[in-house]
């Protein structure tokens, strides 16, 4: 039985990841596009001030949340994506205005 559940788990293909780099007042992506599918995203904080990141697909309603980074530090995500263009921001203060955005490309895998 555990071999049986050891081969299924072999079989799930392996997360994507993508490494944000947080600095004032911009974001860095390890890679600007990813098959979709299990995901990680990882927000590294480079800067002097504390840092967030938001994602959502264009057209889609729901907002994927990477909590708040302070600066030297990380945090992740872990989710499952769709297909499509993703929009990502900062959240805190006047970030977002200030050009802490990008895009993410999520292809048909």
């Amino acid at each position: 039985m555990i071999a049986v559940a050891l081969a299924a788990l072999a079989l799930l293909p392996a997360p994507a990841r993508v490494q944000v780099g947080a600095d004032e007042f911009r974001y860095s992506l390890s890679r600007q596009s990813l098959k979709a599918g299990p995901t990680i995203v990882q927000l590294v904080n480079y800067g002097e001030d504390e840092h967030d990141l938001r994602l959502r697909r264009a057209g889609g309603t729901r907002t994927y949340v990477v909590g708040k980074a302070r600066p030297g530090g990380t945090t992740e995500l872990e989710a499952r994506f769709l297909p499509g263009r993703f929009t990502l921001w900062c959240s805190l203060a006047d970030h977002r205005k200030r050009g802490m955005s990008a895009t993410l490309l999520v292809r048909p895998s």
